[in-house]
């Protein structure tokens, strides 16, 4: 089981009490017992055995779980903060900080019962946590692609060494609406890994090709709308208040429906 030791997570945090604040936060919420995950860079470290610095720590909840938490760590004194009740509130300690997350602010990413099931064990400082399936991983990165910040190579990663543990029918119900996008990840895989090309089952390949095939044979459709701001939601802004395009849920620049 990989674990993440005192000297490695110093080396991630860059400082002693940035360590100190997660290992109590990791204690308070164990202790809790309300049900969470960990997620994030901690959680590709976990997988892919890697240091690699991260600012904070991302724990994954449910939405009805979320107020029990930020409640259990303002009564132990913690600065708390609702960043945006669609996704996201942040417990704070001084400069140190954990995100707590329950959905996606992108494309609707909802944490359920089934982000459980196949959660993994890790020891992060000595702790033993659960951490994200590889699948609810993937698919919680799959549309990190700002200008500034992209997951896509974690991604690859995590389809190379975690395929075995990868549930691709689950995958590919959370991408259903959103299949060109997993279908743009398998390509880049694909591309990196030449050899390893088999690692991604024949049939969702199959599966994603034929619907691109079908598409293409459909009239463009008559809605000027751009799908860019489920990847970067500032990187395209341009196209809703200026080039025309209606947004993410149908909203043009005015404010009305198309």
């Amino acid at each position: 089981m990989a674990t993440i030791n005192r000297s490695s997570m110093t080396d991630i945090l860059k400082s002693e009490k940035a360590v100190d604040f997660y290992t109590d936060s990791l204690k308070i919420l164990n202790s809790s017992g309300i049900p969470f995950m960990v997620g994030g860079t901690f959680a590709v470290n976990a997988y892919l055995e890697l240091s690699r610095p991260t600012k904070d720590l991302d724990v994954f909840c449910k939405a009805g779980d979320y107020p029990k938490i930020v409640n259990v760590f303002s009564e132990a004194g913690y600065r708390i903060q609702v960043t945006d009740e669609r996704w996201l509130a942040k417990v704070f300690k001084h400069r140190h900080f954990f995100d707590l997350i329950f959905n996606s602010v992108n494309a609707p990413m909802p944490v359920t019962d089934d982000w459980f099931k196949e959660s993994q064990t890790r020891k992060i400082l000595g702790i033993e946590v659960k951490v994200l399936p590889a699948t609810e991983l993937i698919w919680s990165k799959a549309f990190v692609q700002n200008r500034d910040k992209f997951d896509g190579n974690d991604i690859v990663h995590l389809m190379l060494t975690e395929n075995k543990n990868t549930d691709w029918k689950r995958l590919l119900h959370y991408m259903d609406h959103y299949w060109e996008v997993l279908f743009i990840h398998i390509l880049r895989f694909r591309f990196v890994y030449p050899s390893e090309r088999e690692k991604v089952p024949k049939w969702l390949l199959d599966e994603l090709v034929q619907r691109f095939l079908d598409q293409i044979k459909l009239p463009t459709a008559k809605e000027k709308s751009c799908r860019g701001r489920l990847l970067s939601y500032s990187d395209f802004e341009i196209d809703v208040t200026k080039w025309g395009f209606s947004d993410i849920y149908g909203w043009s620049k005015n404010g009305k429906t198309s």
